[in-house]
């Protein structure tokens, strides 16, 4: 059996009184799903949601931009076999990475902003 780490990194916001807070450590079983869940309380306003990762030795990348009520998350290069996102309200979003293989293991963020 192999598990493996999956570092979260939560940010606070520019914006005074503002958060965006992320599953904070995720550990998981090789072959299993990782869901990370990604909050803030900016309001209605700020819809988009981006997730990014870093692995090890390796400049960050963004994977995925959400916006709330659209299922068409834009993916750009990566697959929606790997990877999976959810965006149901503007307060909150859920990002997946299905199938964990040791490959994986890095450091995943979400950011979020306005139009």
């Amino acid at each position: 059996m192999f598990v493996t780490n999956l570092f979260c990194k939560t940010h606070t916001g520019a914006l005074a009184g503002s958060e965006v807070n992320q599953t904070s450590v995720l550990w998981t079983i090789r072959g299993q799903n990782a869901t990370m869940d990604c909050r803030h309380n900016m309001g209605t306003s700020y819809y988009q949601m981006y997730w990014y990762r870093q692995l090890p030795m390796k400049t960050m990348e963004i994977i995925v931009f959400t916006t709330t009520g659209s299922k068409d998350h834009d993916f750009g290069t990566f697959s929606t076999e790997k990877f999976a996102a959810t965006k149901t309200v503007a307060e909150q979003g859920t990002f997946t990475v299905k199938h964990v293989e040791p490959g994986d293991e890095g450091l995943y963020f979400c950011a979020v902003s306005a139009q």
